[in-house]
């Protein structure tokens, strides 16, 4: 065994003690989050792990190769977006069979990557539920953070809501109508000024 193979059992092992069944039937029942291979635990104490693990990029595959729910949530949290690849991108959002695996990955992992506006003009033509989502949340992310890459992610939306293609039509307005809200725009504006002052 490798150390590796080591901290992925001693993972799993974590997480199921963890577990619930009453958390497994709410993540169904409140949440409408289908997965076969679930433990049944929370997002903070998945977290709590992910803390606890620090940043390694290949213990981040194995668990992801594990296929449960959980492992492939705390995969997200413990990965370095340095070095994910635009193929791993591919092969995880490939995986992506329920909205809370799609959102975290997006929202904490493929988001901070280099290849994240370039998997956004690919994956906004895609018919695929997941991948179409995963691109709005991705792109609404990185227009959150900051007012320069809030401009730079409204030109991409509105270059994506003017498309011929209806899966990019639909990021593209999906992205426009959070990313040009008021809300957003006093959010960011506050942000700078917290900054400047």
């Amino acid at each position: 065994m490798t150390a590796r193979s080591d901290k992925v059992r001693e993972a799993l092992a974590w997480l199921e003690r963890r577990g619930s069944k009453r958390t497994r039937e709410e993540m169904l029942t409140r949440y409408g989050i289908t997965a076969p291979k679930a433990f049944g635990m929370s997002v903070s104490a998945i977290q709590q792990l992910a803390k606890r693990m620090g940043r390694d990029h290949d213990l981040a595959a194995a668990l992801w190769e594990t296929g449960w729910y959980e492992a492939r949530m705390l995969a997200s949290y413990v990965d370095d977006p340095a070095r994910v690849t635009a193929a791993q991108m591919d092969r995880w959002a490939r995986d992506f069979d329920n909205w809370g695996i799609c959102d975290t990955v997006c929202f904490v992992l493929f988001d901070r990557t280099p290849h994240a506006w370039r998997k956004v003009e690919q994956w906004s033509r895609r018919r695929d539920e997941f991948v179409k989502k995963g691109v709005s949340w991705a792109l609404r992310a990185i227009g959150r953070r900051n007012q320069a890459l809030n401009a730079a992610a409204v030109e991409v939306a509105r270059r994506l809501a003017e498309s011929p293609e209806t899966p990019a039509r639909w990021v593209g307005k999906d992205v426009l109508r959070e990313l040009t809200s008021p809300a957003v725009r006093r959010r960011l504006a506050a942000r700078r000024s917290a900054v400047k002052g």
